[in-house]
């Protein structure tokens, strides 16, 4: 007898959101924790279970499961470790697969959380029937997912696609997980905009900003950044202009890449719309060769942030 449910897992580097899944697609109940709170991998998988256990309980028998698939950082899919995750505080290579599996007597899968948005995406999302797009996740950190024919490119040992770590300003800002200067990822994640927004008010300060008040507190995040450039904000609209910026070359670069028909951008920084997507799109096109231009469409992703990951995770079994 088909069985009806899985579970889906997506670990970010803020937060780890889980769900259950029927055979429809439909993710019929689900939760989140904080990813880093646990000490140890071996605190967070209890910390998982318990959460996780009550929820399985409520929807039906644990027999009436086909497993567990989970998307996490660094996550390979012909091993199931996580290997090096450059966000998380467990380091090494953590055969987090085999120890989930054990835990909860259910088989498991892992791939790359941005695989996981990307797979959540063509089967559910507005990447439906495409056989060529690639999502980018600007989260914590810079997350991608590319599809080239239909396939996710995996590459021979499983981490191809990380293109939140290319080098996009040589000899630019650390990245303080990886010691690499100038990737994407240190300027167009969350946390890149927050540093972009204390540069620029270091850089300026004689620019009136009502930045400068979270700054001397010392509680600068994105979402405060975005807040202050809805005020019009000078310094807080230039924040997104420069990262819409930077985010644009390096876009321009993967398209001329793989060619691919649409680039989805997922994950909470999409929630600046406008102040993101503009500088972004223009900076694009900008820096394409004429053959690649106006051919690409840049979108955000419709569906629910957790959503496309826990369901694309859950697709793996």
């Amino acid at each position: 007898m088909k069985k009806k449910y899985s579970i889906g897992i997506d670990i970010g580097g803020t937060n780890t959101k889980f769900g259950i899944v029927n055979s429809k697609g439909k993710i019929l109940i689900q939760s989140r924790i904080l990813t880093n709170e646990s000490d140890t991998i071996h605190d967070f998988i209890d910390l998982l279970f318990e959460k996780l256990t009550p929820m399985i309980r409520k929807i039906a028998p644990i027999s009436q499961f086909n497993g567990i698939g989970i998307g996490a950082p660094n996550g390979n899919y012909y091993t199931g470790n996580i290997e090096h995750a450059a966000n998380l505080k467990w380091k090494g290579i953590i055969p987090f697969a085999y120890m989930v599996a054990e835990k909860f007597n259910l088989q498991t899968k892992l791939t790359n959380d941005a695989n996981a948005a990307a797979m959540g995406e063509m089967a559910y999302g507005c990447a439906k029937g495409m056989k060529h797009f690639i999502t980018i996740t600007l989260g914590t950190g810079v997350g991608s997912g590319i599809v080239i024919d239909g396939r996710i490119v995996l590459g021979h040992d499983g981490f191809a696609g990380e293109l939140g770590h290319v080098v996009i300003r040589q000899g630019g800002r650390l990245h303080p997980g990886t010691g690499i200067r100038g990737s994407l990822e240190s300027y167009a994640s969350a946390t890149g905009v927050s540093e972009t927004a204390k540069e620029l008010l270091h850089q300026n300060p004689k620019t009136k900003s009502l930045l400068r008040v979270y700054l001397r507190k010392g509680t600068i995040n994105s979402q405060i950044v975005y807040d202050c450039a809805l005020k019009g904000d000078k310094i807080a609209k230039e924040v997104f202009k420069m990262t819409g910026q930077i985010l644009g070359e390096a876009l321009a670069n993967f398209i001329m890449f793989s060619s691919p028909e649409a680039i989805i951008l997922f994950g909470g920084l999409t929630k600046a719309g406008d102040l993101l997507m503009n500088p972004t799109k223009k900076a694009m096109e900008e820096n394409l060769i004429q053959v690649f231009k106006n051919k690409t469409t840049l979108m955000f992703s419709q569906m629910k942030e957790a959503d496309a990951a826990i369901l694309g995770a859950s697709a793996l079994v």
